[in-house]
């Protein structure tokens, strides 16, 4: 077990340097910089000549090293990340990337864990429960609502859910965490019900296709468990269904579950970047979303960083999770 662990934390470091180096690569391939972006906001908010804009982009390109090979801009942002756990400047926000993941990270963290959860938690319930009333009422609804929840755009689906809440409910405060009442005042429990409201239609939008997920693999591998003559056994022993199902067949149909999840948080940052940027919240998403199009390169290249650990992380997870559910299985 032991070894196994240590090949693993090796092969993820590899994998982790290679997601790096394709993340800072796709960056670069716009062409242009931020130097660029730089100078025409200068020329069309500052009212700069050309000339002007010229010379402070090329101010810019010297001071952070733009114009140096794009591998030896890498290693120099690599580099400060692992010694001195320096993700660099945010040219677009005008602040150390450090302190902007710090700001809200956790807070993207929450709404990802949150939706994740809930997709976890009720799609594994729903697929227990249609899975015992095959081809009735409840499981054909569930096969419609599975479909709806996989088919339509999380940020469509954000987008009517802003159009609701504004003018079908009449919120005045819908792109922000907290209301102006609550913003500075110290934590209560009125307090936390406002972050809740606010907070609440965009963890739902990111773990509703999770859900959707969770209860259709739960309900097809159920329903392969149940017929297996391990299961038809414990049965034809008397033992009582609920019995059945709860100690035999589902802890074996948990698996692939199991194994998904170490791809799911990633898949509940992507739903929570889509519908924080609809909904406009404080989290990293917006801010991600305007690194690209600005070509912030270690902003947007330490976000993706963290998305890569996320994904590396969430699979080692998995395999440790699936070693302690299933003690069959053995690593070498």
């Amino acid at each position: 077990m032991l070894r196994f662990v240590v090949q693993r934390l090796l092969s993820s470091i590899l994998i982790l340097i290679v997601i790096t180096i394709v993340a800072f690569t796709i960056i670069q391939i716009p062409p242009g910089d931020f130097a660029d972006v730089y100078k025409q906001e200068l020329i069309a908010l500052g009212g700069a000549s050309e000339e002007e804009a010229e010379e402070a982009a090329n101010k810019l390109r010297d001071k952070y090293g733009l114009l140096d090979p794009l591998p030896v801009q890498y290693l120099k942002w690599l580099g400060a990340i692992v010694l001195h756990g320096d993700f660099g400047w945010s040219f677009s926000q005008r602040v150390d990337v450090s302190q902007l993941l710090a700001q809200r990270l956790p807070r993207t963290i929450g709404i990802a864990m949150a939706a994740h959860a809930i997709s976890s938690l009720v799609g594994i319930a729903l697929g227990i429960y249609v899975a015992n009333r095959q081809y009735s009422i409840a499981d054909n609804t569930a096969a419609a609502f599975a479909f709806f929840a996989t088919s339509i755009p999380r940020f469509s689906l954000a987008l009517i859910v802003v159009y609701f809440l504004a003018f079908g409910l009449g919120w005045e405060h819908v792109s922000s965490l907290q209301s102006p009442e609550y913003r500075y005042a110290p934590w209560s429990i009125e307090k936390a019900i406002d972050l809740l409201k606010h907070v609440g239609p965009v963890i739902l939008i990111a773990g509703l296709g999770g859900v959707a997920r969770n209860m259709r693999v739960m309900r097809g591998n159920l329903l392969d468990v149940l017929n297996q003559q391990y299961v038809t056994t414990a049965r034809s022993k008397g033992l009582q269904e609920s019995r059945v199902i709860n100690r035999h067949a589902v802890p074996n149909a948990l698996h692939p579950i199991i194994a998904y999840q170490g791809t799911v948080l990633p898949y509940m940052f992507q739903g929570e970047l889509e519908a924080a940027i609809v909904f406009g919240l404080p989290t990293i998403a917006p801010m991600f979303a305007e690194a690209l199009l600005k070509q912030d390169v270690y902003l947007s290249g330490s976000v993706m960083l963290l998305y890569g650990i996320l994904l590396i992380a969430g699979n080692f997870i998995a395999d440790m999770a699936l070693g302690i559910l299933d003690p069959r299985i053995s690593y070498s």
